[in-house]
């Protein structure tokens, strides 16, 4: 399993989508990494240059995820075990 693993990350790499990739498995772990009660007020968009861009469902939450965000963005990086993440950006 390893051995396909490093196989698969060197195709990435050589393809030049590794970062890309890494970029938006963030998206899917959106909710396992800020939990329930903020991913169903929120919904992770897109990832551009490292920027993620999540739709909050109100300006109330908007605010609360702001107050959040170093720690939503420590978390989320911690979790792909890289700084993939470079800011969030709340729409």
């Amino acid at each position: 399993m390893d051995q396909l693993k490093t196989v698969l990350n060197s195709a990435l790499k050589e393809a030049g989508i590794e970062k890309a990739v890494a970029q938006n498995r963030a998206l899917i772990v959106w909710k396992k990494v800020v939990g329930d009660k903020i991913a169903t007020n929120t919904d992770p968009v897109n990832i551009r240059n490292g920027v993620l861009i999540v739709r909050a469902s109100s300006s109330t939450w908007r605010q609360e995820l702001l107050l959040k965000k170093s720690s939503i963005l420590e978390k989320l990086n911690k979790y792909l075990k890289k700084e993939i993440i470079k800011d969030i950006r709340f729409i």
